[in-house]
């Protein structure tokens, strides 16, 4: 018998988000569909200002205030208490951003170790998974270096190492290359996909970059609110 197929690892339903600005109402999401399937990688694609961060922080369960069902990795988080959305965000999702915002108090492992400990994880176990994955992005030499000591390129890919660490479901990154110069962009991206490719996690990348978003899987555009 076939295996039954896995459950979308996002599915979003007309999804709105509005703001109020002197007194004037501005839609930003306009009901947004979209699903991720497991494994998939997907290109958030638009200009400066389009809604890209916003939609990401919905999918990312980040701040309230969303029109529309959210569901992810089979759960339905549209109406979860905080807790629930913490705790969903923590154990399913992954975060990279522009700006790799690693603690600078704590060297390269310690950064990649630390969310495996808040989520339960034990030390030993925690160590060697951030070894294997900061070795993986050629950081093998480098772990017991703080980020002051790293190139922008090194902490960036610290920077996923963390958002892989826990094996989310979903991986979320909001311009990831998007403070790199093109040839160490080029690099992160190619490592950043065969990684989360090889370990079966779902992305959702957004980005200004249409040379970039063309190595990912699948491409949608965001454009007044909508996706194209």
């Amino acid at each position: 018998m076939s295996e039954p197929p896995k459950a979308a690892v996002v599915r979003l339903t007309g999804l709105t988000r509005s703001f109020e600005q002197g007194g004037v109402r501005i839609d930003v999401l306009r009901g947004v569909d979209l699903t991720v399937q497991p494994g998939e990688v997907v290109a958030l694609l638009g200009p400066s200002g389009s809604g890209k961060s916003t939609l990401l922080q919905a999918v990312g369960l980040l701040e309230g205030g969303f029109g529309g069902r959210i569901e992810i990795a089979g759960t339905d988080a549209t109406d979860l208490s905080s807790d629930d959305r913490t705790a969903l965000r923590r154990d399913r999702i992954g975060f990279v951003y522009q700006f790799h915002h690693l603690l600078p108090d704590f060297n390269a492992l310690e950064n990649v170790v630390l969310p495996q400990l808040v989520a339960g994880t034990e030390r030993g176990a925690a160590n060697t998974r951030a070894s294997e994955l900061l070795g993986a992005l050629g950081l093998a030499e480098r772990l017991d270096h703080r980020p002051s000591q790293l190139s922008g390129g090194e902490q960036q890919r610290v920077a996923v190492a963390r958002a892989l660490a826990n094996k989310p479901a979903l991986v979320l990154a909001d311009e990831p290359t998007g403070n790199l110069d093109e040839a160490t962009a080029d690099k992160v991206l190619a490592q950043f996909l065969e990684l989360v490719r090889g370990q079966g996690n779902a992305a959702l990348v957004a980005t200004h970059n249409e040379r970039l978003a063309a190595r990912m899987d699948r491409v949608v555009r965001l454009h007044d609110g909508k996706l194209g």
